[in-house]
C-alpha cells in the first residue's frame, strides 16, 4: 500500500500542483462467496473486502469547482464540474458520475458541501469484472467528504449513501451489499449480512491451506443496461402473487417447504424460478455460514456449486463465459468450491482451491476458456482486507 501511496501522490501533485495539503486514502473491491442476487430481495449475503482496491487523493479547494482525475482513465484528462450550478448525471461526465453521485446525495441528506475538491483515483481492482469497482469508488469519495468537511457519518451510512446515489442518481437499482462489504471490510473475515435487517456478523474465513482465486472473464458487461433491473421487477412480481397468500415483506422471509407450497400462486413460470432462485440461495447462504462455523469447508465448497446452478437455470445470469470458467474449475483437483460471482452475464468466479493447486487450476482453467471462448481470462488469487482508510 505504501508504494500505491506515493504513485498516486506524486500524480496528483503532476496533475493538480503542490500536494503538501493533500491527504490519501484507500477504499477495498469486494467478492461475495455465496448469496447472489438475494441482496435486493431481503434474504443474506456473504461477501468479503479485498486487498486490491480504489486509491485516492484528496484536497479541499477554497472555491466551488471539484476537479477529477482517474489514472484509470487517463485520456479524459481532469474533468470539472462546479457546485453552483446544478448536480446532475450526465454521459460526458463519464466515470465522475460516481464520485459526483455521493456529492449529491450528500447534499439530498442535508450535508451540505461548502466548497470544492480536487481528487484523483487509481483503481487496481479489474473494470468491469464484478469485484465492485463503483461501489468501491462512491465508498471512498464518502469517506473523504467526511474527512474533509467533517461530516458526522458511520461507516455504515457511507454504505447507505452510496447505494442510494447509485440507485437515484445513476440509476442501477442496486442493493445493499456492495456498499456495505466495503464500508464495513474486516481482514480476514466475510460479512454474514441480513439485508432485510442490516444486522450482520462477522464470521473468520478459515480456509485451511486454500486460497480464494477470483477469474476474470474479460467479457464487459454494464450494469445499468443488463437484464439486472428486469430481474429485479421479475422478483417483485412474483413477491406480488405470493403476498396474496401470506403476509410477508421480501423473499427471504420464505423457506423451501413454503415457497413450493404457494409456487403455483405464480402463474408465470419464470418468474416462477427466479422466486426460487433467490428463496433456495437465501437458504443456502444460511447452511454455508453454519458450515464454515462447524469447520466444514467442504460441505461450504458444494453450496457454492449449487449456487452456480440455481444462477445457471433459475435465475439466467450467468451465459457461456462464466460457465466456461466454472465447468471448468470443477474438473481441477483441489477445487474445493467455484461460482460465478457479481452481477452475472460476464465478470468473475470465484473458486476456493487448495494452495498446492492453485497453478494448476489457472493453466487448466485458463487453458480451457481460452480454447472455448476465443480469448484469455485473467486470475488473481486474493487476500480479505479491511474496509476504507487513510493511508
Amino acid at each position: 500500500m505504501s508504494e500505491m501511496k506515493e504513485i498516486v501522490l506524486n500524480k496528483f501533485e503532476e496533475i493538480f500542483g503542490d500536494a503538501k495539503e493533500a491527504k490519501a486514502y484507500f477504499a477495498p473491491g469486494r467478492v461475495n462467496l455465496i448469496g447472489e442476487h438475494t441482496d435486493y430481495n431481503g434474504g443474506h449475503v456473504f461477501p468479503c473486502a479485498l486487498t486490491i482496491g480504489t486509491y485516492g487523493v484528496a484536497r479541499k479547494r477554497t472555491d466551488k469547482m471539484c476537479r477529477f482525475y482517474s489514472m484509470n482513465f487517463e485520456e479524459l484528462g481532469v474533468i470539472a464540474v462546479d457546485l453552483n450550478e446544478e448536480i446532475k448525471p450526465s454521459e460526458k461526465l463519464n466515470w465522475v458520475n460516481y464520485p459526483l453521485g455521493i456529492v449529491w446525495a450528500f447534499e439530498q441528506k442535508g450535508m451540505k458541501i461548502d466548497a470544492g475538491f480536487d481528487l484523483l483515483l487509481n483503481g487496481n481492482i479489474p473494470n468491469g469484472s464484478g469485484l465492485s469497482s463503483s461501489a468501491s469508488v462512491e465508498v471512498l469519495t464518502g469517506f473523504i467528504l467526511r474527512d474533509l468537511y467533517g461530516f458526522e457519518v458511520t461507516n455504515q451510512e457511507l454504505a447507505l449513501i452510496g447505494q442510494f446515489s447509485e440507485n437515484k442518481f445513476n440509476g442501477v437499482n442496486c442493493g445493499i451489499m456492495d456498499q456495505f462489504a466495503i464500508a464495513m471490510g474486516k481482514k480476514d473475515h466475510a460479512i454474514f449480512l441480513d439485508t432485510a435487517t442490516l444486522q450482520y456478523e462477522y464470521a473468520p474465513l478459515k480456509l485451511d491451506g486454500a486460497k480464494i482465486v477470483i477469474a476474470c472473464s474479460n467479457k464487459k458487461r454494464g450494469l445499468g443496461d443488463s437484464k439486472y433491473n428486469e430481474r429485479r421487477q421479475e422478483c417483485e412480481d412474483a413477491l406480488a402473487s405470493l403476498q396474496t397468500m401470506v403476509d410477508i415483506k421480501s423473499l427471504g422471509d420464505l423457506d423451501e417447504a413454503t415457497y413450493e407450497k404457494l409456487s403455483p400462486v405464480i402463474k408465470d413460470g419464470t418468474k416462477c424460478r427466479r422466486a426460487r432462485h433467490a428463496i433456495y440461495e437465501n437458504q443456502r447462504t444460511i447452511q454455508a455460514v453454519g458450515a464454515l462455523k462447524a469447520g466444514n469447508l467442504k460441505a461450504f465448497g458444494q453450496l457454492m456449486n449449487e449456487s452456480h446452478k440455481s444462477l445457471r437455470d433459475d435465475y439466467e445470469v450467468t451465459g457461456k463465459e462464466l460457465d466456461t470458467l466454472v465447468d471448468a474449475a470443477w474438473k481441477v483437483p483441489g477445487v474445493i468450491g467455484s461460482r460465478m460471482t457479481g452481477a452475472g452475464f460476464g465478470g468473475c468466479t470465484v473458486s476456493i482451491v487448495k494452495q498446492e493447486n492453485i497453478d494448476e487450476f489457472i493453466k487448466e482453467v485458463g487453458d480451457t476458456y481460452e480454447k472455448e471462448i476465443g480469448y484469455k481470462a485473467d486470475f488473481y488469487v486474493v487476500e480479505i482486507g479491511d474496509g476504507p482508510c487513510v493511508l
